[in-house]
Protein backbone atom coordinates (compact mmCIF):
# COMPACT_ATOMS: atom_id res chain seq x y z
CA UNK A 1 0.00 0.00 0.00
CA UNK A 2 0.71 3.52 -0.31
CA UNK A 3 -0.32 7.21 0.05
CA UNK A 4 -1.28 9.19 2.88
CA UNK A 5 -4.21 7.78 4.02
CA UNK A 6 -4.63 3.95 4.27
CA UNK A 7 -8.10 3.60 6.36
CA UNK A 8 -10.75 5.37 4.91
CA UNK A 9 -14.23 5.76 6.61
CA UNK A 10 -17.61 6.22 4.62
CA UNK A 11 -20.45 8.23 5.62
CA UNK A 12 -23.39 8.53 3.42
CA UNK A 13 -26.23 10.83 3.24
CA UNK A 14 -29.12 10.33 6.19
CA UNK A 15 -31.97 8.75 5.01
CA UNK A 16 -31.29 8.36 1.32
CA UNK A 17 -30.75 4.95 0.29
CA UNK A 18 -30.37 6.10 -3.10
CA UNK A 19 -26.94 6.74 -2.01
CA UNK A 20 -26.19 2.56 -2.15
CA UNK A 21 -24.71 2.40 -5.63
CA UNK A 22 -22.43 5.61 -5.29
CA UNK A 23 -21.02 3.94 -1.84
CA UNK A 24 -20.68 0.41 -3.57
CA UNK A 25 -18.33 2.07 -6.61
CA UNK A 26 -16.34 4.44 -3.98
CA UNK A 27 -15.80 1.33 -2.05
CA UNK A 28 -14.68 -0.86 -4.89
CA UNK A 29 -12.40 2.03 -5.94
CA UNK A 30 -10.75 2.56 -2.72
CA UNK A 31 -10.13 -0.94 -2.14
CA UNK A 32 -8.80 -1.65 -5.87
CA UNK A 33 -6.08 1.23 -4.46
CA UNK A 34 -4.75 -0.89 -1.55
CA UNK A 35 -7.03 0.74 1.37
CA UNK A 36 -9.08 -0.36 4.24
CA UNK A 37 -12.67 0.51 4.31
CA UNK A 38 -14.78 1.83 7.04
CA UNK A 39 -18.50 1.91 6.81
CA UNK A 40 -20.42 4.15 9.05
CA UNK A 41 -23.11 2.07 10.96
CA UNK A 42 -26.17 4.22 10.07
CA UNK A 43 -25.05 4.27 6.74
CA UNK A 44 -24.62 0.66 6.83
CA UNK A 45 -28.27 0.18 8.59
CA UNK A 46 -29.70 2.44 5.67
CA UNK A 47 -28.84 0.39 2.51
CA UNK A 48 -29.03 -2.92 4.31
CA UNK A 49 -28.73 -5.71 3.16
CA UNK A 50 -26.45 -4.45 0.63
CA UNK A 51 -23.79 -3.80 3.03
CA UNK A 52 -23.26 -7.22 4.26
CA UNK A 53 -20.04 -8.17 4.36
CA UNK A 54 -18.63 -4.46 4.76
CA UNK A 55 -16.64 -3.40 8.01
CA UNK A 56 -18.69 -1.12 10.02
CA UNK A 57 -17.63 1.30 12.51
CA UNK A 58 -19.37 3.40 14.54
CA UNK A 59 -18.58 7.58 14.71
CA UNK A 60 -16.57 7.19 17.33
CA UNK A 61 -14.53 4.27 16.09
CA UNK A 62 -14.42 6.40 12.86
CA UNK A 63 -12.38 9.24 14.22
CA UNK A 64 -10.57 6.88 16.25
CA UNK A 65 -9.77 4.57 13.01
CA UNK A 66 -9.92 6.12 10.06
CA UNK A 67 -6.77 8.23 8.62
CA UNK A 68 -9.88 9.55 6.03
CA UNK A 69 -13.19 10.30 6.14
CA UNK A 70 -15.46 10.99 2.97
CA UNK A 71 -19.37 12.21 3.21
CA UNK A 72 -21.11 11.01 0.77
CA UNK A 73 -24.33 12.97 -0.06
CA UNK A 74 -24.17 16.80 -0.02
CA UNK A 75 -23.13 19.69 2.31
CA UNK A 76 -25.66 18.61 4.90
CA UNK A 77 -24.09 15.36 5.31
CA UNK A 78 -20.52 16.78 5.28
CA UNK A 79 -21.92 19.46 8.63
CA UNK A 80 -22.87 16.17 10.20
CA UNK A 81 -19.95 14.62 9.60
CA UNK A 82 -17.71 17.13 11.20
CA UNK A 83 -20.07 18.14 13.84
CA UNK A 84 -20.07 13.89 15.14
CA UNK A 85 -16.28 13.79 14.57
CA UNK A 86 -15.20 17.21 16.09
CA UNK A 87 -12.26 16.77 18.40
CA UNK A 88 -10.59 13.75 16.25
CA UNK A 89 -7.96 15.05 14.51
CA UNK A 90 -9.37 13.04 10.97
CA UNK A 91 -9.53 14.73 7.88
CA UNK A 92 -13.21 15.52 5.94
CA UNK A 93 -13.60 14.84 2.28
CA UNK A 94 -16.99 15.61 0.40
CA UNK A 95 -18.95 13.80 -2.60
CA UNK A 96 -21.82 15.73 -3.96
CA UNK A 97 -24.43 13.75 -5.29
CA UNK A 98 -26.65 16.98 -6.20
CA UNK A 99 -25.79 20.38 -7.25
CA UNK A 100 -21.70 21.37 -6.68
CA UNK A 101 -21.47 22.15 -3.09
CA UNK A 102 -19.43 25.03 -0.89
CA UNK A 103 -17.95 22.62 1.16
CA UNK A 104 -18.75 18.74 -0.92
CA UNK A 105 -17.08 19.88 -4.35
CA UNK A 106 -15.97 16.40 -5.58
CA UNK A 107 -19.21 14.42 -8.24
CA UNK A 108 -19.39 11.27 -8.79
CA UNK A 109 -18.73 11.78 -12.45
CA UNK A 110 -15.39 13.27 -11.41
CA UNK A 111 -14.96 10.48 -8.30
CA UNK A 112 -12.26 8.28 -9.26
CA UNK A 113 -10.06 10.48 -10.74
CA UNK A 114 -10.12 13.02 -7.74
CA UNK A 115 -10.26 10.67 -5.14
CA UNK A 116 -6.68 9.09 -7.08
CA UNK A 117 -5.12 12.78 -6.71
CA UNK A 118 -5.98 13.19 -3.13
CA UNK A 119 -4.86 9.40 -2.06
CA UNK A 120 -1.44 10.39 -3.72
CA UNK A 121 -1.29 13.44 -1.07
CA UNK A 122 -2.19 16.31 -4.09
CA UNK A 123 -4.86 17.99 -2.13
CA UNK A 124 -5.47 21.32 -1.09
CA UNK A 125 -6.46 21.20 3.00
CA UNK A 126 -8.13 23.58 5.06
CA UNK A 127 -8.30 24.64 8.96
CA UNK A 128 -11.88 25.91 9.69
CA UNK A 129 -13.55 27.23 12.86
CA UNK A 130 -16.33 25.34 14.30
CA UNK A 131 -18.76 26.28 16.64
CA UNK A 132 -19.79 25.24 20.84
CA UNK A 133 -22.81 26.42 21.64
CA UNK A 134 -24.28 25.92 25.15
CA UNK A 135 -27.60 27.10 26.74
CA UNK A 136 -27.51 27.53 30.69
CA UNK A 137 -30.41 28.44 32.67
CA UNK A 138 -29.77 29.99 36.50
CA UNK A 139 -26.21 28.80 35.89
CA UNK A 140 -26.88 25.38 34.88
CA UNK A 141 -26.13 24.09 31.53
CA UNK A 142 -29.05 22.64 30.07
CA UNK A 143 -27.65 21.56 26.71
CA UNK A 144 -24.25 21.76 24.60
CA UNK A 145 -24.39 21.80 20.70
CA UNK A 146 -21.18 21.79 17.88
CA UNK A 147 -21.94 23.82 14.65
CA UNK A 148 -19.76 24.12 11.36
CA UNK A 149 -22.28 26.28 9.52
CA UNK A 150 -24.09 28.69 12.29
CA UNK A 151 -25.63 28.71 16.00
CA UNK A 152 -28.84 30.31 15.62
CA UNK A 153 -31.33 32.27 18.44
CA UNK A 154 -34.80 32.45 16.55
CA UNK A 155 -38.40 32.59 16.95
CA UNK A 156 -40.07 29.22 17.11
CA UNK A 157 -43.96 28.85 16.31
CA UNK A 158 -45.28 32.14 16.43
CA UNK A 159 -45.57 34.77 14.25
CA UNK A 160 -44.25 37.21 17.39
CA UNK A 161 -40.43 38.74 16.88
CA UNK A 162 -38.27 37.90 20.00
CA UNK A 163 -36.28 40.10 22.17
CA UNK A 164 -32.50 39.67 23.48
CA UNK A 165 -29.59 40.80 24.72
CA UNK A 166 -26.16 40.95 23.21
CA UNK A 167 -22.74 40.53 24.15
CA UNK A 168 -19.56 40.24 23.11
CA UNK A 169 -16.28 39.21 25.72
CA UNK A 170 -18.60 40.51 28.13
CA UNK A 171 -19.09 43.95 26.84
CA UNK A 172 -22.74 44.65 26.19
CA UNK A 173 -23.42 45.68 22.48
CA UNK A 174 -27.25 46.24 22.53
CA UNK A 175 -30.72 44.72 23.05
CA UNK A 176 -33.00 43.89 19.34
CA UNK A 177 -35.80 42.82 18.83
CA UNK A 178 -35.81 40.35 15.53
CA UNK A 179 -36.72 37.27 14.44
CA UNK A 180 -33.33 36.29 16.10
CA UNK A 181 -29.50 36.43 14.96
CA UNK A 182 -27.18 33.95 13.43
CA UNK A 183 -23.60 33.40 14.67
CA UNK A 184 -22.00 31.97 11.77
CA UNK A 185 -18.40 30.74 11.02
CA UNK A 186 -16.79 32.07 7.65
CA UNK A 187 -17.94 28.36 6.40
CA UNK A 188 -21.41 29.18 7.29
CA UNK A 189 -20.90 33.09 5.37
CA UNK A 190 -22.48 31.35 2.40
CA UNK A 191 -25.42 29.94 4.25
CA UNK A 192 -28.08 31.34 6.49
CA UNK A 193 -26.12 34.04 7.28
CA UNK A 194 -25.93 35.39 3.59
CA UNK A 195 -29.66 34.94 2.96
CA UNK A 196 -30.08 37.14 6.01
CA UNK A 197 -27.70 40.09 4.28
CA UNK A 198 -24.52 39.18 5.72
CA UNK A 199 -21.34 39.26 4.74
CA UNK A 200 -19.44 36.39 3.01
CA UNK A 201 -16.06 35.51 4.66
CA UNK A 202 -13.25 33.74 3.15
CA UNK A 203 -12.73 29.82 4.50
CA UNK A 204 -9.36 30.84 6.60
CA UNK A 205 -10.35 33.53 8.38
CA UNK A 206 -10.37 33.50 12.11
CA UNK A 207 -13.51 35.22 12.29
CA UNK A 208 -16.98 35.21 13.19
CA UNK A 209 -20.26 37.44 11.77
CA UNK A 210 -23.09 38.21 14.16
CA UNK A 211 -26.08 38.47 11.27
CA UNK A 212 -29.72 39.66 12.77
CA UNK A 213 -32.71 37.94 11.30
CA UNK A 214 -35.27 40.73 10.37
CA UNK A 215 -34.35 43.32 13.04
CA UNK A 216 -37.22 45.56 14.11
CA UNK A 217 -34.73 48.39 13.62
CA UNK A 218 -33.65 48.64 10.25
CA UNK A 219 -30.29 50.10 11.12
CA UNK A 220 -29.35 47.26 12.86
CA UNK A 221 -26.37 45.80 10.62
CA UNK A 222 -24.17 42.81 10.88
CA UNK A 223 -21.21 42.48 12.52
CA UNK A 224 -18.19 40.68 12.19
CA UNK A 225 -15.83 39.82 15.60
CA UNK A 226 -12.90 38.21 15.87
CA UNK A 227 -12.75 34.04 16.11
CA UNK A 228 -11.78 34.17 19.24
CA UNK A 229 -14.89 36.05 20.45
CA UNK A 230 -17.61 35.24 23.04
CA UNK A 231 -20.75 35.04 21.89
CA UNK A 232 -23.67 35.91 24.92
CA UNK A 233 -27.34 36.07 23.62
CA UNK A 234 -30.02 36.68 26.61
CA UNK A 235 -33.29 35.83 25.61
CA UNK A 236 -35.99 38.45 26.96
CA UNK A 237 -39.31 38.83 26.74
CA UNK A 238 -40.35 35.22 25.17
CA UNK A 239 -42.97 33.11 26.08
CA UNK A 240 -41.92 29.38 26.85
CA UNK A 241 -41.27 27.26 23.99
CA UNK A 242 -41.28 30.27 21.47
CA UNK A 243 -37.41 30.41 20.83
CA UNK A 244 -34.84 28.03 19.76
CA UNK A 245 -31.32 27.61 19.87
CA UNK A 246 -30.17 25.54 16.84
CA UNK A 247 -26.99 24.70 15.26
CA UNK A 248 -26.45 23.85 11.88
CA UNK A 249 -30.24 23.67 10.96
CA UNK A 250 -29.90 20.43 12.56
CA UNK A 251 -29.71 20.56 16.30
CA UNK A 252 -32.44 22.16 18.08
CA UNK A 253 -33.14 22.99 21.85
CA UNK A 254 -35.89 24.97 23.28
CA UNK A 255 -35.19 28.43 25.06
CA UNK A 256 -37.70 30.36 27.61
CA UNK A 257 -37.20 33.73 29.04
CA UNK A 258 -33.89 34.41 30.81
CA UNK A 259 -31.96 31.48 29.34
CA UNK A 260 -28.24 33.02 28.33
CA UNK A 261 -27.09 30.94 25.25
CA UNK A 262 -23.21 31.12 25.14
CA UNK A 263 -21.22 30.82 21.45
CA UNK A 264 -17.46 30.83 20.80
CA UNK A 265 -14.97 29.02 18.85
CA UNK A 266 -14.59 25.18 19.29
CA UNK A 267 -10.85 24.71 20.57
CA UNK A 268 -10.50 22.69 17.73
CA UNK A 269 -10.77 22.97 13.80
CA UNK A 270 -11.90 20.88 11.53
CA UNK A 271 -9.52 20.08 8.50
CA UNK A 272 -11.16 19.81 4.77
CA UNK A 273 -9.97 18.10 1.91
CA UNK A 274 -10.33 19.07 -1.45
CA UNK A 275 -8.67 18.01 -4.93
CA UNK A 276 -5.46 20.00 -5.80
CA UNK A 277 -7.68 22.78 -8.62
CA UNK A 278 -9.84 23.82 -5.83
CA UNK A 279 -11.11 27.62 -5.93
CA UNK A 280 -12.61 29.31 -3.50
CA UNK A 281 -13.80 32.12 -5.75
CA UNK A 282 -14.88 29.93 -8.32
CA UNK A 283 -17.15 27.58 -6.51
CA UNK A 284 -18.92 31.51 -5.44
CA UNK A 285 -19.08 32.56 -9.09
CA UNK A 286 -21.00 29.40 -9.66
CA UNK A 287 -23.22 28.83 -6.99
CA UNK A 288 -23.69 32.90 -6.96
CA UNK A 289 -24.01 33.39 -10.95
CA UNK A 290 -21.49 35.82 -10.45
CA UNK A 291 -21.61 36.84 -14.25
CA UNK A 292 -21.85 34.63 -16.90
CA UNK A 293 -19.33 33.95 -19.26
CA UNK A 294 -16.54 32.55 -17.57
CA UNK A 295 -16.94 30.54 -14.60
Amino acid sequence: MHGPFQTIGLIGKYGDAGIADTLLALAAFLREQGRRVLLDRETAELIAPRAVGWEVAGREELGRRADLVVAVGGDGTLLNAARSLAGRDVPLLGVNLGRLGFLADISPASMGRRLKEILEGRAVEEERLMLRARVLREGRTLHEGLAFNDAVVHKWNTPRMIEYETYVDGRFVDVQRSDGIIVSTPTGSTAYALSGGGPILVPDLEALALVPICPHTLSNRPIVVGGEARIELVVRDCNRGRAQLTCDGQDAHDLQEGDRVEIRAHDRRIRLLHPPDHDHFRILRVKLGWGSKRQ
